[in-house]
């Protein structure tokens, strides 16, 4: 009889010291700070600024990043070589401008992982040689033709990022920018269009 007892009393002991130990277990999970490794926050999936950007982001970054360095180059360019108060002062706004959509981009590609490129591509870099060469009024009209189509171009991808990329930083950086290209657009439409200041260019 004492036997049975002594096995009763150890069962019950068994069991309240299962209990303690358990609680004490989720009393621990509860309180355990989620960034910690092993926390709720480590077992979700990492949000990374990459999740989302399509080929079609990664290629519109590329583009507009070189087309912004090429743009201030055009601009500084514009600067020394224009011959019209009105070509100068565009260059200046193109330089200002571009500037800090560059800065801009920079910060949404560095928030997404994305290198962007350092220099202008080929064409552009040729297309600069070619104006660099030339003085004038042929320096004038060269350079405003340019950037009637260059920006046309420049818009329409733009708009086109703006509406049907993936990625919502990149998406907004696109959107926000329009309207500076549409302003450099009406600019040098004026500029071709003649007035005092003005270079009309040649076809």
């Amino acid at each position: 009889m004492r036997n049975t007892r002594s096995r009763i009393t150890s069962i019950f002991a068994g069991a309240a010291l299962a209990i303690t130990f358990l609680s004490a277990g989720i009393a621990l999970a509860q309180n355990e700070p989620a960034g910690k490794p092993g926390g709720s926050a480590a077992r979700s999936p990492a949000s990374t600024g990459s999740k989302n950007l399509s080929p079609a982001d990664r290629k519109f970054l590329t583009s507009a990043a070189e087309g912004g360095l090429a743009e201030v180059q055009m601009g500084q360019l514009a600067q020394q070589k224009g011959t019209t108060p009105a070509i100068k002062n565009f260059g200046q706004e193109l330089v200002t401008d571009h500037s800090k959509a560059n800065s801009e981009l920079q910060q949404v590609a560095s928030s997404v992982g994305v290198t962007l490129p350092t220099q202008p591509n080929a064409q552009q870099k040729a297309q600069y040689d070619k104006l660099s060469k030339m003085s004038g009024a042929q320096f004038d009209h060269a350079f405003v033709n340019y950037q009637i189509k260059d920006h046309e171009k420049d818009i329409a991808e733009f708009q086109r990022e703006a509406k049907t990329g993936s990625n919502p930083a990149v998406k907004n950086f696109a959107a926000q920018t329009v309207p500076a290209l549409q302003k450099h657009l009406q600019t040098a439409r004026q500029i071709a269009a003649g007035g005092p200041g003005t270079a009309t260019p040649t076809e």
